[in-house]
């Protein structure tokens, strides 16, 4: 280690910026969305803009704290914080739900939402593990390790059950794939274990990002062919899950994919174009069945939004309409959304998204883009839209210009969990992806996820400060 420069003139100043700026739109925004004539002021402890300043200085402060400790500390107890925010998880679920979820954890007057601190946890022990000397990176070890790492939470959270966080979990297998991390070794081992079969490598362990691309191709296909069921003439009344029309198309594909494969192929590689057939059906299969099952036992308001986002919603027989509430939230946020026009109404005019009508629910929490939206119109959008990118594409930056494998792993997993909530909250006011709840990076109401962020900010601008006292 050596110490060229000074820890502030290694400081992101341009990444601090940013963080600053999306915090000063996001209580402006609360204002003028929550703003009450009773309690004009800002800084009112009574109304939601007031506590968010309070949630902004608990979360300055906290980040304050985290840039001055030693930035070993965090990567020698990174198991320990690990196991402590998975603590928090376990003990979670024994609360009360909210909103039919156990997901908050009361601390006096106030809660915190401890999957928003998991996200933390895992990034650093991920990185930690990643970046240690005995850990080779093409090993099965390695690979299923990373993967624990990452499942555990997202096993917690699916029993709270909160759909939003488990999705941003996923962003962690990106990381991995960034770093080299393949699922070969796992996949060889399968594959070479059939006699006469010998791979060096398979398309499928190298190429994982577009695999996931393709798995999420099939969950698609899956719920929209699996909603039709079939009706046969021979079983008159009968109904059967449209799942199995799925499997059949699956089934004649890998027998087409098996005979152009043999007239492709020589005869000596016959043998591996039926393995990579039996692969490729069997993989499928269980994608899609565990597609179709997972989605049949999701709660009821879960399984209509997915639906509508679909466009395969069918509403009350006679009525012609969708159920009551089903499409409200994405419905008005869209209204919201589009009533802004070019320029906007101008702030504290919005009629739509605001607590006074109501129109909008939570449109201080995971609808703050429609309020947003609706008083700056197609121009402020677009302008909020850029200030993300600018902050993703900073924190990729920083992540390149790391001489430290753990740095670069840690600001790796920033970037995509930023991402993930940036293009979801966005999505699900414009009507992109389905409501799942997640909150707009230091923008929305609320404590735990400002915390969770600054954080995690501030850790990122601490271990970039100090990149230049690793050697090479």
């Amino acid at each position: 280690m050596r110490k060229n420069d000074s820890i502030a003139g290694n400081f992101d100043w341009i990444l601090f910026g940013i963080y600053i700026l999306l915090i000063v739109f996001g209580i402006s925004t609360i204002y003028s969305v929550t703003y009450n004539p009773e309690h004009p002021s800002i800084f009112s402890f009574s109304e939601m803009y007031g506590r968010q300043i309070f949630f902004v200085g608990v979360s300055l402060f906290l980040g304050l704290l985290v840039f001055l400790i030693d930035s070993d500390i965090y990567r020698k107890f990174s198991i320990p914080i690990y196991l402590f925010t998975l603590s928090l998880l376990i003990i979670v679920l024994f609360t009360e739900p909210i909103n039919g979820a156990h997901s908050w954890l009361g601390l006096g007057a106030f809660g915190i939402q401890p999957g928003e601190f998991a996200k933390i946890g895992t990034a650093i022990l991920l990185a930690n593990y990643m970046s240690s000397f005995n850990v080779k990176q093409q090993n099965g070890q390695t690979v299923i390790v990373s993967l624990a790492i990452i499942a555990i939470p997202m096993l917690l959270i699916m029993f709270q059950p909160d759909a939003g966080t488990f999705v941003v979990f996923t962003a962690f297998f990106f990381v991995m794939y960034r770093e080299g991390l393949t699922f070969d070794p796992i996949v060889l081992r399968i594959v070479n274990a059939i006699p006469g079969v010998r791979f060096k490598s398979t398309w499928l362990g190298t190429h994982f990002i577009p695999i996931l691309f393709v798995v999420v191709f099939l969950l698609v296909i899956t719920l929209i062919i699996s909603h039709k069921p079939i009706l046969l003439d021979a079983y008159p009344g009968e109904e059967f899950s449209g799942y199995w029309r799925m499997f059949l198309a699956l089934f004649v594909t890998s027998i087409l994919g098996y005979l152009i494969m043999r007239s492709i192929f020589a005869k000596r590689d016959a043998r591996r174009a039926l393995v990579i057939v039996i692969l490729f059906f069997s993989t499928s299969t269980v994608i899609t069945s565990a597609v179709h099952f997972g989605f049949e036992s999701l709660p009821a308001h879960q399984k209509t939004r997915i639906e509508l986002w679909l466009g395969i919603y069918e509403p009350e027989e006679g009525t012609g309409k969708v159920e009551d509430g089903a499409d409200y939230n994405r419905s008005r946020a869209m209204t919201a959304v589009g009533s802004g026009g070019f320029a906007g109404k101008g702030y504290r005019e919005a009629n739509v998204a605001t607590t006074k009508t109501e129109h909008v629910p939570e449109c201080e929490t995971d609808f703050i883009f429609s309020p947003w939206a609706e008083e700056r119109g197609f121009v402020g959008s677009i302008f909020l839209v850029v200030l993300y990118t600018f902050l993703l594409l900073r924190v990729i930056t920083i992540a390149e210009r790391q001489r430290s494998k753990y740095n670069r792993v840690y600001a790796y997993s920033v970037a995509m969990i930023l991402f993930y909530h940036f293009a979801i909250n966005i999505g699900m006011n414009i009507g992109l992806v389905p409501i799942i709840g997640i909150p707009l990076p230091l923008f929305s109401y609320g404590g735990s996820s400002m915390m969770a962020f600054s954080v995690m900010i501030f850790l990122l601008l601490k271990l970039d400060s100090q990149r230049k006292d690793v050697l090479n």
